[in-house]
């Protein structure tokens, strides 16, 4: 397939190299059009994927209209908070009507959109039955390295997730489908603050039964999230839920478990956030899951307290003692 990935940060990079190994034909669209010139000409991105060599049949480029015209398959991977800005830029120069994926996890900030809506929201209703969202454990790293990786993409259709699923898949990359698209997004954006939490238990110093609880119990929470938007609760036990939670909550390559990590020992927010090259979704989507959460009455105490931790100053220890003196409650509630 002719494939556009919009988005040349350590996970775009690396699926544009699964892609490519899978003989499709692929373009990656960096923003900054000095970062595209130097990954071009090094054939590596040594500012988000360092050390791994692209191969020569990737086409980069900071031009939005090469990239995405004539394409049939777009894969969005541009950070949550910019994918509205970057999908308007591109939506004049589409053609047709092509796939696209997006492989970014998060809430919209104001609208409370998942990233599948916003691009429906940008590109028009006819994209609708076109549009899918890649998710589940899924380190950039890894799966540039060719390491085992398994996924879900879902879409409204299952015509359109099983288009994706041929094109995605390969001898290391194995794809699941489903067509519960808010389940899936879902899992992806408030894995994030999840992980967050299980890093400054860590930076703590708790022990594997405190992140072990709050992994368990933050799977409740996105099951209930879940529920409320009209997803499946199922999900949430498969690998856009449970999967990509267990990974993002101990995995020493996830960036969230890692800001975490430093506020447990003591670092600030500001000085962890200006040392960091790549995006930690997890900060941000603190506020967005609560407020969605707020929005539909799911109830999820352990995205709250993290959201106050990371935007109101809460001392980590004084989150913990809220969180344990909870109102005690059976363990399977609604």
């Amino acid at each position: 397939m002719r494939i556009g990935v919009i988005g040349g940060g350590s996970f775009g990079t690396a699926l544009a190299k699964l892609l490519a190994e899978l003989d499709h034909d692929v373009v990656l669209w960096f923003h900054n059009p000095e970062v595209a010139r130097t990954v071009a000409e090094r054939r590596e991105n040594a500012v988000y994927l360092p050390g791994v060599p692209l191969p020569d049949a990737i086409t980069l480029t900071s031009d939005m209209a090469a990239t995405v015209a004539g394409r049939e398959l777009l894969v969005a991977v541009s950070p949550s908070h910019v994918m509205r800005a970057v999908m308007t830029q591109a939506r004049p120069h589409i053609v047709g009507l092509p796939y696209v994926v997006s492989a970014s996890k998060g809430i919209e900030d104001g609208s409370l959109q998942r990233m599948s809506e916003v691009l429906v929201d940008v590109l028009g209703a006819p994209f609708a039955p076109r549009v899918a969202a890649l998710s589940g454990p899924s380190f950039a790293r890894e799966v540039a390295a060719g390491m085992p990786t398994a996924v879900t993409v879902a879409a409204q259709v299952m015509e359109t997730a099983a288009a994706v699923q041929q094109a995605f898949r390969g001898p290391t990359f194995r794809v699941y489908s489903s067509t519960d698209l808010a389940g899936v997004e879902l899992g992806g954006a408030v894995k994030n603050v999840i992980a967050i939490a299980a890093g400054v238990s860590d930076g703590l110093g708790l022990g594997s039964s405190s992140r072990a609880a709050l992994i368990t119990r933050g799977v409740a929470e996105v099951a209930r999230l879940v529920a409320k938007m009209g997803g499946d609760p199922q999900t949430v036990s498969g690998l856009s839920g449970v999967g990509d939670l267990v990974l993002t909550c101990t995995g020493d390559l996830s960036r969230n478990r890692t800001v975490g990590l430093r506020i447990g020992r003591g670092e600030s927010l500001e000085d962890i956030l200006a040392s960091m090259k790549m995006v930690a979704e997890g900060v941000h989507n603190s506020l967005t899951v609560c407020a969605l959460a707020r929005r539909v009455g799911a109830e999820m105490p352990i995205a709250e307290q993290t959201r106050q931790l990371l935007h109101e100053g809460k001392p980590a220890r004084q989150v913990l003692g809220d969180l344990m003196s909870r109102q005690a409650k059976p363990e399977f509630w609604s």
